[in-house]
């Protein structure tokens, strides 16, 4: 887990990716709401971690794809953010105010095949599953799903409405 702190002021950049596959289907991961005290719950989140010194948001988000999915997307191939959300958290590993910066990719194929070989340690032993959900499905759940308000965002780029400026998304800690 990458957690310096950028040189913009945030305690920790991250770069996240709406996956979608060919059918309009978003990957999301199952994570614990808290590592240190998994009994707490979990919540499920898109694939994406933080920004290594000197890369892009584009270039981590697509190394980050790459390594817990295994598909391979160019930096170019995500284009500019569509969504973010910042705010301060205080996790057990940091504390200080987070930016969390989404890019979306549509894949053509109807099925993907994820690859989790390249997940770090901590993604291994937290990661306990992942999942293809609709829009319908997102909209129904009682689960807790982050970023917050994903769903009006999800049905604009599923409908071919992607924002000129990232729509700003409430924090969700």
């Amino acid at each position: 887990m990458r957690i310096r702190r950028s040189g913009d002021g945030y305690r920790r950049r991250s770069a996240r990716v709406l996956l979608l596959d060919g059918t309009g289907r978003l990957l999301l991961f199952r994570f614990p709401l808290d590592m240190e005290q998994p009994d707490l719950g979990y919540c499920w989140i898109t694939p994406g971690g933080g920004v290594d010194k000197g890369e892009t948001l584009a270039e981590a988000g697509s190394r980050e794809l790459r390594e817990e999915t295994g598909l391979v997307v160019s930096p170019g191939e995500l284009g500019a953010p569509v969504a973010v959300s910042s705010g301060y958290a205080e996790f057990s590993w940091a504390s200080g105010v987070f930016r969390d910066d989404f890019f979306v990719h549509r894949a053509a194929a109807p099925e993907i095949e994820i690859d989790t070989a390249g997940f770090q340690a901590v993604e291994r032993a937290h990661i306990s599953a992942h999942r293809w959900w609709t829009p319908e499905e997102l909209e129904a759940t009682g689960e807790v799903v982050y970023p917050l308000e994903l769903v009006p965002l999800l049905k604009a780029l599923l409908a071919g409405d992607v924002p000129a400026e990232p729509v700003v998304l409430p924090w969700h800690h």
